[in-house]
């Protein structure tokens, strides 16, 4: 990574999550690269499974105490006490935040103590802003208030993964427009998730992610009973329910499903990338996405994808190149795109060719950690010059 270390060099940067697996899954090559600049890096999450990995790794990790799910007044409160205690304690000259709340909240504190440079990753817009019920217009209405307030001040800078998500908070005034910029994803790992021949045997779909309605897990279903008695393929979930999340399906309905035969449960499985070796096709019809992981995650594994035209998944899917895109909701459609790819392998396998190319050049972590840094260079070199 070719960068001037010069204005990084002894630059006290934080990372914010609400989970240290969001930490150590997607943004742990972004920290080595920033300690390779000579910066002294944080890493500032809940307490998890990950935290004494991300520690062996030689980072300064530190535990904020955060419930993601949680909306009740004063444990948000005392949320915001801790991470205000937090950045006093480590006085960073320059934070990130991923995710809702580190966003609010870590932009909120960091303008009172003055952090110079405040970064924020819009990962997705999440639950909130795919249903309405009036109770959900009132928090959705509560967040894009809190968004202005903290989004639009000077010194904070909006990171977007795809361009609908920067127009929604541009039509909005929730952002200054000079101030945002587009990185696609949190990149994957190419070196991780590697090309393999495709396996003989019953055709494989996978879904790989939460069982969550809006993943539009109830449409591939219905499009599987469609195609079940024409083609002879295993339909494969990977992953579980979201537990708390207002979108999530029950474990019931999955079982369900599983002694019904439409589908498999693999269960939540660590090495994604052997999954993908194993299956023929990945699918995603998502109502509304960042970047999806999961498909680009697929693109490497040299898989071809099948994703819905909605936001982030069509920034991954060129259709007819690496993969197929069909109307969000529409089951009668994924029938179609499943049917055309379990019917032609060459497709198959050109579409798989074509989209570990795609990752390799707009997706991997290399290319994504790279326009980060370049990001923060850049706004520190804007400053500096603007300081002459």
């Amino acid at each position: 990574m070719e960068v001037n270390h010069s204005l990084l060099k002894g630059q006290r940067i934080a990372l914010v999550a609400n989970t240290d697996w969001y930490l150590w899954n997607y943004r742990l090559s972004l920290a080595n690269h920033l300690r390779e600049t000579g910066s002294e890096v944080y890493l500032i999450s809940p307490k998890g499974a990950y935290s004494k990995a991300l520690q062996a790794h030689g980072f300064k990790w530190i535990e904020w105490q955060l419930n993601r799910r949680s909306i009740f007044p004063i444990w948000e409160i005392y949320s915001l006490v801790k991470l205000h205690r937090l950045y006093r304690q480590i006085q960073p000259d320059i934070v990130h935040h991923f995710t809702v709340k580190p966003v609010l909240y870590g932009s909120f504190v960091s303008n009172l103590l003055g952090v110079s440079y405040i970064f924020n990753s819009i990962t997705g817009l999440g639950y909130f802003f795919l249903r309405d019920t009036l109770a959900i217009k009132m928090i959705r209405n509560l967040i894009l208030w809190s968004y202005s307030f903290v989004l639009r001040k000077p010194n904070v800078y909006v990171i977007f993964e795809n361009q609908d998500d920067r127009s929604f908070f541009l039509e909005r005034n929730l952002a200054n427009s000079e101030n945002t910029f587009i990185i696609e994803g949190v990149g994957v790992d190419i070196h991780q998730f590697t090309p393999s021949a495709e396996p003989e045997g019953t055709p494989i779909i996978l879904y790989a992610g939460r069982f969550l309605w809006e993943k539009g897990l109830g449409e591939l279903i219905e499009a599987a009973r469609f195609l079940r008695g024409q083609f002879d393929f295993r339909l494969v979930l990977v992953g579980n329910p979201d537990t708390g999340n207002p979108g999530s399906i029950s474990m019931n309905l999955i079982d369900e499903w599983v002694q019904e035969g439409i589908v498999e449960w693999w269960g939540w499985q660590d090495n994604m990338a052997e999954v993908y070796q194993k299956c023929h096709v990945v699918v995603l019809p998502s109502y509304r996405e960042g970047i999806p992981t999961t498909l680009i995650e697929a693109l490497a594994a040299q898989k071809p994808v099948i994703a819905t035209d909605a936001p982030g998944c069509r920034d991954v899917v060129i259709p007819g190149v690496n993969g197929l895109l069909v109307p969000p909701r529409n089951p009668e459609a994924l029938r179609d795109a499943l049917a055309l790819l379990l019917s032609n392998r060459d497709l198959r396998i050109d579409m798989g060719k074509a989209g570990r190319e795609i990752a390799i050049d707009k997706f991997s972590k290399e290319v994504i950690d790279h326009k980060t840094i370049m990001l923060y260079h850049s706004i520190l070199m804007s400053n500096k010059k603007d300081e002459r």
